[in-house]
């Protein structure tokens, strides 16, 4: 379990993650005029390459590593609309996959015609790529390059190819078995705990009969809330047999 941040330590990180960098590029305005790609949809909805200053602002921000194997042209920058619980209108953004980009815009489109709540949806760049101060925040993302522990592999959110949805309340589980026969509960974010039971009903809940999960299985994604060794309620990914392609073209 990862160690409890204070109020204040995550007020530090993100006062770091913003001034490091140059402004970071939230406007629909791409400053690279050598990337022409750019499809518009509807109004707060785009797609669009990673310009310079983006990809600046990746790299200042940790989501594009040093190490980042998947090349900037693979990757797109999703403008989106989004509603809280409130029925707030919120104009959010995130780095994908180029092969997920357009079935990922379109379900952002679906959900928030259908007012579905999603409270918070920035680059986890915004947080250093902290996965642990991203979540407590109830942040969606997808793009965040790492591989996986212990090996040269590269994680489906290293791909792009994952998407997390309202992750506070949708967290992360699972038991670890010790060499020496002990357990361990992992609980990510930490401050999850209290919804881990599925049975309450709650704010931004993912389950089967929401939409979000819906139409995340409509396009061919698979959900970690059906995993039966761990738990990973906010969590739509590729099927292996897709991403593995691109995992192994990149790690050539």
């Amino acid at each position: 379990m990862k160690k409890r941040l204070s109020a204040l330590a995550m007020i530090c990180v993100l006062a770091v993650g913003l001034s490091a960098c140059d402004s970071p590029e939230t406007s629909t305005q791409s400053h690279n005029t050598e990337i022409t790609e750019e499809k518009e949809f509807r109004d707060g909805f785009s797609i669009r390459e990673i310009s310079d200053d983006l990809l600046d602002r990746m790299k200042c921000g940790n989501t594009y590593k040093s190490e980042c194997i998947v090349p900037r042209e693979d990757l797109r920058y999703l403008l989106v609309l989004h509603k809280d619980k409130d029925g707030n209108t919120h104009q959010g953004e995130m780095v994908v996959h180029k092969l997920i980009a357009e079935d990922v815009l379109e379900i952002f489109e679906k959900l928030y015609d259908a007012d579905y709540p999603i409270e918070r949806m920035v680059l986890p760049d915004n947080y250093m790529a902290d996965d642990e101060i991203m979540m407590r925040d109830n942040n969606s993302s997808s793009f965040n390059f790492r591989f996986i522990s212990h090996t040269n592999k590269i994680s489906k959110h290293g791909l792009g190819m994952a998407v997390d949805i309202n992750t506070l309340y949708n967290p992360y589980h699972k038991i670890v078995t010790n060499d020496d026969g002990t357990q361990k509960e992992v609980i990510e974010p930490a401050t999850g705990k209290d919804y881990l039971d599925r049975s309450k009903d709650f704010d931004y809940k993912i389950d089967k009969d929401d939409l979000c999960y819906k139409l995340f299985i409509e396009k061919g994604f698979e959900w970690g809330g059906d995993w039966t060794d761990r738990k990973d309620y906010q969590h739509f990914e590729l099927p292996t047999e897709i991403t593995s392609k691109y995992s192994e073209m990149y790690e050539k």
